[in-house]
């Protein structure tokens, strides 16, 4: 990979970075990676990263085979 160095920025844009990058959970260095990859490439994302973020999303701590048996002895005894 290549690397880039950005001269003469502005103590206010190192200073919102630094709090973008604090809000994102991200260090400075993955923030500005990161803006630079939406600025050039858009907000794609390959498919791995969707779909790790789906499951994420969709994550339960719900046991469905409680909830399932409830459901069936509920059936049987009605």
């Amino acid at each position: 990979m290549a690397r880039l160095t950005v001269r003469q920025v502005t103590d206010r844009i190192v200073r919102e970075l630094k709090q973008r990058a604090a809000a994102n959970g991200r260090s400075v260095e993955a923030e500005h990676r990161e803006i630079l990859r939406r600025a050039l490439l858009g907000n794609s994302e390959d498919f791995a990263t969707r779909a790790a973020g789906v499951r994420e999303r969709l994550a339960s701590t719900v046991d469905s085979t409680e909830v399932i048996r409830a459901d069936r002895d509920r059936d049987f005894r009605g």
